[in-house]
């Protein structure tokens, strides 16, 4: 869309993870595509940004420190919110986040994973590799809100590839206690310094072993080959409106039952894998110079889909607007 095709300025070098600070207590705000996405490169990392309508990006971060642990409160309309591997490249600072629905419905993806968020769910991710948030507020609210904390000395031991982008329940159990304590401490007016770390240090500890509770079992290794065989097989024909369960069971020489049986614990099913792919792909392609070139279509076709009809349907549901829109605010 357009804040993700508009030009990027040239800015100053970013800091390197070892040499960000936390940024002092402060409420900006901003109006417009470009300038909501420099304040949220300012306060977290370069992103873009994808607005879900035509109406104005508007939006609101107020952040403040504790050591090296930041709290922020985000506050915009509806919207995709993209770290790119070309961003993720480009600027340099590596966090981990915690990102806490206060208000409104999100989804996050990374590492191949996505997961839906209710209020007071949380999810954690990564920024030295891509991610994407997709945020409403839904039933008339003018805007969602996202409770960011975000380490900027996270350490290098966490496993934090098998607990990103997974859905930590807020209403029960550890991390609903936890989700709870985490909301309260950035609602709370606690700021300055943290001496050695200690509040950043042990807040990550809970967060990481509440995270690694509610993990399904990691699978063996030879399930572990075998997912990654199938999401290769997966992107090299999302072509093929024939690719369903059935299809990538058989090329794979197991069962239908136990391919679902593999995507078990991935937080979607086969199906609703190679849907994502297939729509993931179509928006990499409407985005691409020359797109205005190609039939809906023919893109349509590309991508899996029978028809243009049934790929408009399902592009609006899943990102909020046409295609034919999207691809008119991302050559504008």
């Amino acid at each position: 869309m357009a804040g993700s095709a508009a030009a990027r300025p040239r800015r100053a070098a970013r800091p390197t993870a070892s040499e960000a600070r936390m940024p002092i207590p402060t409420t900006t705000g901003a109006t417009g595509v470009r300038p909501w996405r420099e304040l949220l490169g300012e306060h977290f990392v370069d992103l873009d940004v994808d607005p879900a309508a035509d109406g104005p990006v508007t939006g609101e971060v107020a952040s403040r420190a504790v050591g090296s642990l930041q709290l922020s409160r985000v506050r915009s309309v509806d919207q995709r919110a993209l770290r790119t591997a070309g961003l993720a490249r480009s600027d340099e600072r590596r966090y981990l986040q915690v990102g806490l629905l206060e208000a409104g419905s999100a989804r996050v993806g990374q590492d191949g994973r996505e997961c839906w968020l209710r209020p007071g769910d949380y999810a954690l991710y990564e920024t030295d590799r891509p991610f994407a948030w997709e945020l409403r507020a839904g039933g008339g609210a003018p805007a969602w809100s996202l409770l960011v904390l975000t380490w900027s000395r996270p350490g290098s031991a966490l496993p934090a590839d098998r607990l990103t982008a997974r859905r930590m329940d807020g209403r029960r159990g550890l991390t609903g206690v936890l989700a709870r304590m985490l909301g309260d401490l950035v609602r709370s007016d606690v700021a300055g310094d943290d001496p050695g770390d200690r509040v950043a240090g042990e807040l990550l500890g809970l967060v990481t072993a509440a995270a690694d509770d509610v993990m399904p079992p990691e699978p063996a290794r030879a399930d572990r080959a075998l997912l990654a065989a199938v999401r290769a097989y997966v992107e090299e024909h999302l072509a093929d409106p024939a690719l369903d369960p059935r299809a990538i069971a058989a090329a794979h020489f197991v069962s239908v039952r136990q391919l679902h049986r593999l995507f078990a614990g991935e937080e979607e099913t086969v199906a609703r894998y190679v849907r994502r792919r297939r729509l993931e792909r179509a928006r990499e392609e409407l985005a691409r110079r020359g797109a205005r070139d190609a039939p809906l279509a023919v893109v349509a076709r590309r991508c899996g889909f029978p028809d243009a009809t049934v790929f408009g349907r399902a592009f609006r549901a899943a990102y909020g607007t046409t295609p034919s829109r999207y691809r008119d605010l991302a050559g504008s």
